[in-house]
This record gives structure tokens, C-alpha cells and sequence, in this order.
């Protein structure tokens, strides 16, 4: 097995500018859309610069390492913000800005906690946003560690081949959003509820990459219509 191996320091010990235009946050919202960017990442977009001894992206991290998340960032206020070195008056206004936007245009249920312990509480939650999609979308979910979901990326979406992703880009997302552990979906426009081999073989380079960072692959869920697949019983993930 060809077994890809990474750090946590390989995705976030570099410059902004040295990274990929498309891995540059602005640029991959422009080209992906909100949903492709992690929290730090959409943070970095708000607060532009780092520091000499963090990037921006390194910044936004330690924002959210501080007070514990973006569902505890998300209530602070611009004086409390500025706690963070490199965080000065002008970026925590500018977050305290943005998180009262936010607040104001919150719909109901945001802050509810969705537990995923099961393959039916997975295909339950992501069933009715991929069921009806004609593209094929790739999603990574992200958990804590009481298995409570604490946010999801689409990592690509188009034709057939919509699942072939790097595992290095799926547990990138899992570092840059602190999950304990995550949950692969994807959907079958087609109406088929089965894994090709193509699925099974990229569960299991994703599977082994996590366990090598600590964050395992709890499930691989196939969404086709009304019904679902789950690759746990394939027992990849031991």
C-alpha cells in the first residue's frame, strides 16, 4: 500500500505566499467557494496579515487554540480579541464586525448539537443536502471528541471522478479544524448505494494517513437518493 505520511507542521509552518495559489484562502474562495476554507482560513481573509513569527493562517489558529474553538471565539468581544500577539485594535474590530453580522442573520438550530455515533445518523444529517445533487460532491465532517460534529468541507465536486482527493487535502482540513476524528461522504448521482473499488481504496489511504496524525477515519458514507451505504462494515479502518 502506498501510504502517504504527514505532520501537522507540512500544512501550517509556511508563508501564505508560498503556498499554491490555490491553497492561498482568498483565492481558493474565489475559486471553491466559503464552504472549501476552514475557520482559520476564513479568518485569515478577515484579519490579512500575520506576524514575523506566524502567517496568517498560524495567527487564526491561535485565535481559535485560545478560546477553544470558533463557537466560543464567536462570542468575544474586540478588547478580549486583542489578547492574541499580532491581534491589534484594527483586526479585533474587524472580527467583532464579522461575528455580529453573523449573529444577526443566524438561522435557527446553528448552535444545536448533532451527535454522529451511527452510519444512520450520518446519512441522516447528509442525506438531504446531497440526495438531489446531479454532481458528485465530496465531503470530509469533522468531530471532537464526544463524537458531537463540529463543522464540514466539501473538498471537491464535479463529474465522476469527484473522489479522486489527496489524502494529504482531507487530513489537512482535519488539522486546520482540530478534529478528534472525521467521516468521509460522498454521493451517487447515479442512484447507486455501492462502493467501487476506487472508494475503497482511497477510505484506505485516507484511513492509514489518519492514523499516522491521530485523527482516525470513523466511516466512509455513500449517499445515492433516499439511500445510503456505509464502509465501517468493511473493517478498513481497523
Amino acid at each position: 500500500m502506498n501510504t502517504e505520511t504527514f505532520s501537522a507542521d507540512d500544512f501550517l509552518n509556511r508563508s501564505v505566499k508560498d503556498m499554491r495559489p490555490d491553497e492561498q484562502p482568498r483565492e481558493k474562495l474565489m475559486k471553491y467557494g466559503a464552504d472549501s476554507l476552514s475557520d482559520a482560513e476564513l479568518l485569515a481573509i478577515l484579519l490579512r496579515t500575520g506576524t514575523k513569527k506566524l502567517n496568517v493562517i498560524e495567527t487564526s489558529r491561535a485565535l481559535l487554540d485560545h478560546f477553544g474553538g470558533l463557537h466560543q471565539l464567536f462570542r468575544k468581544e474586540w478588547n478580549e480579541l486583542g489578547v492574541i500577539p499580532g491581534i491589534a485594535k484594527v483586526k479585533a474590530i474587524t472580527l467583532e464586525a464579522a461575528f455580529e453580522l453573523a449573529r444577526r442573520i443566524q438561522v435557527a438550530g446553528l448552535g444545536e448539537e448533532i451527535q454522529i455515533t451511527s452510519p444512520d445518523k450520518a446519512a441522516a444529517f447528509f442525506g438531504p443536502k446531497l440526495r438531489h445533487l446531479t454532481k458528485e460532491n465530496f465531503i470530509v465532517a469533522f468531530l471532537n471528541n464526544k463524537k458531537v460534529l463540529t463543522g464540514f468541507q466539501k473538498i471537491s465536486h464535479g463529474g465522476s471522478n469527484a473522489t479522486i482527493v489527496e489524502p494529504a487535502e482531507v487530513l489537512r482540513q482535519a488539522v486546520l479544524n482540530q478534529a478528534n476524528s472525521i467521516i468521509l461522504v460522498h454521493n451517487h448521482p447515479s442512484g447507486r448505494a455501492e462502493a467501487s473499488t476506487a472508494d475503497i481504496q482511497l477510505t484506505k489511504r485516507i484511513a492509514e494517513s489518519g492514523k499516522l496524525l491521530g485523527i482516525p477515519v470513523d466511516d466512509h458514507i455513500i449517499i445515492a437518493g433516499y439511500e445510503f451505504v456505509s464502509l465501517r462494515s468493511e473493517r478498513l479502518f481497523q
